[in-house]
């Protein structure tokens, strides 16, 4: 099979499973991105080991369960009970680490909470997104609009960064993208963001005002885990995703995107009371 064709299959196997997780059921919304923040957590832990660190893998697995498990208990009964045994896990990874016998105890604990923190965090804070109006109120459309930013983002600044791309960007970190891509990128993504706004979920200037994040955020977010990998002199984050490297590879957006925009909404639902 051609690569071409390899990229094509697994790229539309990827986008069915992704929107259909995304829009038919809270149930199925959870599963999906629990599903990947462990394969992007345990990806993570497998890169920190290439730098010559040994973070608890299991604690850490562990920690996206709870974490999952907490903010879905926090949405649905209003309950923290489980953001307090997530507290208690994370200093039990400390006390954990006295008995590991392993080099460099700072790192490996530091690490272990970087997985949590990097690559499950912004997935969690999702659910936050799609109850913005209460439990009984499932409603994707916000997350939806996000992921179809970034996917507009990333083609936009390709596209127009390899026709018309001229003035390197962030050459130290990624020698190929140019400021041409980005400002070309952040136009489409704009655009899309108008689109979006006729789901009605959030206003066309809220809508933009997310669009904004996106194009900004967006290439950062790519640009941090570009970082990480060259850090390591490695090509791709894993090869779960044949022809598009691993979880982290396909993600690295959301990874930044998802907080700032979920912080951001907070802010104007708070300043909106």
């Amino acid at each position: 099979m051609g690569d071409f064709i390899k990229r094509a299959l697994t790229a539309l196997l990827f986008a069915i499973i992704l929107i259909a997780g995304i829009n038919l059921h809270p149930v199925g919304f959870i599963a999906t991105f629990l599903g990947i923040s462990i394969l992007a957590t345990y990806e993570f832990y497998g890169l920190v080991k290439k730098s010559n660190a040994a973070p608890q893998v299991v604690a850490g697995l562990i920690g996206v369960v709870l974490l999952f498990a907490a903010v879905t208990s926090h949405n649905y009964c209003g309950k923290t009970l489980l953001f307090k045994v997530l507290l208690l896990l994370i200093f039990l990874i400390f006390i954990v680490e006295l008995y590991r016998k392993k080099e460099n105890p700072f790192a490996n604990i530091a690490y272990t909470f970087l997985g949590l923190i990097y690559s499950a965090l912004p997935f969690a804070l999702l659910i936050y997104l799609v109850f913005q109006n209460g439990v009984e109120n499932f409603r994707p459309d916000i997350v939806m609009g996000i992921f179809i930013m970034v996917w507009v983002n990333d083609t936009g600044a390709y596209l127009v960064g390899v026709n018309f791309g001229k003035h390197r960007l962030f050459e130290r970190i990624s020698p190929k993208k140019s400021w041409e891509g980005s400002i070309g990128g952040g136009v489409v993504t704009l655009l899309a963001a108008w689109g979006c706004s006729y789901s009605q979920e959030l206003s066309l200037t809220l809508w933009l005002s997310v669009g904004l994040i996106v194009a900004v955020v967006g290439g950062l977010g790519d640009l941090v885990e570009s970082l990480f990998k060259r850090s390591i002199h490695v090509k791709d984050s894993g090869t779960i995703l044949p022809g598009h490297g691993g979880i982290l590879d396909r993600f690295d957006a959301i990874l930044i995107v998802a907080p700032i925009v979920f912080v951001f909404l907070e802010i104007v639902k708070e300043f909106s009371k």
